[in-house]
């Protein structure tokens, strides 16, 4: 899990709009309301991750939005099951809030009979517990919507994608849930609190439709579209000075290391020039990295950066029957995406001539 910056603006927003009425007490009070959003938004998708766990479904990435959690997509196996398949681990999250809104306010009542939890403000960073239980049931609602990235969105989309690919799919259930956001936003006339609702999910719908666009890219392309074959390698007996030299020629970062036919390590430039002012001269062998994991010329790219990120790998050797024929490092990986996603555009005619 990663938390996004929104809960910053979030943490602003609650201070901004009721510092007037709390005074010395409202950075502290408003940094307790946003951790109790955060903290909901927590247990929101560990119960969405124990679901998932129990129905042996891939873990997710997740960025943590005040609204709840939205996916990025970095696993082949994770290649946007059908949520409608999926009803317990969809309803777990919203569940879970309702669990937690239905706890919190039997403890208040309990321990508060005149607590008023219906009074307005509901949210209020002056009244925490209140805002506890409130915080819940809106998280469990609002995730029901069908307003695509929340839970019931998912579910939507996975219907959608019945009839259509993934993309086109998430498309349209990305307008459905801009037009909810829309509505939220101009119900901001009445509550403020909406309005801050609708930004969020409008911002998670863009997120995570870019999200799924990038990995239809690495899904289709192959690494044999990518590759450096014009690079430069290193030889174990190497000393670190004669590594250096030859690094100076080219702009790579990073070094196949090769004792004859065979590739025995990886060495970065950073490396060579680390242990040089720290050890002195030595030899390529004894600090070159011999983990490294080679691929196939026809895998795709997202196979190729969960290599990368899997073992925290810097170069991933591309192999065509047993013979090294060209290297993929995830500086060039991240080039060549930013440079086939504009091509993309430019056939397209998006090209600054034509928009004009």
């Amino acid at each position: 899990m990663r938390v996004h910056l929104s809960f910053l603006f979030l943490l602003l927003f609650i201070w901004m709009t009721e510092a007037a009425t709390l005074r010395s007490s409202g950075v502290a009070r408003s940094l307790a309301l946003t951790a109790i959003v955060l903290g909901s938004v927590v247990v929101h998708e560990l119960a969405h991750g124990l679901a998932a766990i129990r129905r042996n479904l891939p873990p997710r990435v997740l960025i943590l939005l005040p609204i709840g959690g939205i996916t990025l997509v970095d696993d082949a196996n994770q290649k946007q099951q059908d949520p409608s398949g999926e009803l317990p681990v969809a309803l777990a999250g919203p569940l879970a809030n309702l669990l937690l809104a239905f706890v919190g306010a039997s403890i208040v009542l309990a321990l508060m009979p005149d607590a008023r939890l219906w009074t307005p403000p509901l949210v209020y960073a002056g009244n925490l517990l209140r805002s506890f239980v409130w915080v819940n049931a809106f998280l469990c609602a609002f995730n029901l919507l069908p307003a695509y990235p929340t839970d019931g969105g998912r579910i939507l989309r996975g219907r959608l994608a019945r009839h259509n690919n993934l993309v086109p799919a998430t498309r349209r259930a990305v307008s459905v849930g801009q037009l909810f956001a829309m509505v939220f936003i101009f119900a901001g006339i009445w509550n403020t609190w909406l309005m801050v609702a609708g930004f969020f999910l409008f911002l998670a719908a863009q997120l995570e439709e870019r999200s799924i666009l990038f990995q239809s890219v690495m899904e289709n392309l192959r690494l044999e579209d990518v590759m450096l074959t014009d690079f430069s390698t290193l030889s174990p007996a190497d000393t670190l000075e004669d590594a250096l030299a030859k690094a100076v020629h080219t702009l790579q970062d990073d070094f196949p290391v090769i004792r004859g036919s065979d590739m025995v390590g990886v060495v970065s430039r950073q490396k060579i020039m680390t242990e040089l002012r720290s050890q002195g001269n030595g030899y390529v062998q004894t600090v070159m990295n011999r983990m490294f994991e080679a691929a196939q010329r026809t895998e795709s790219l997202a196979s190729g950066l969960r290599k990368l990120s899997r073992r925290g790998l810097s170069l991933i050797p591309i192999v065509d029957e047993g013979r090294l024929v060209g290297i993929v490092t995830f500086q060039n990986l991240m080039h060549s995406i930013r440079l086939l996603a504009e091509s993309k555009k430019l056939r397209r005619g998006e090209s600054p001539e034509n928009r004009g």
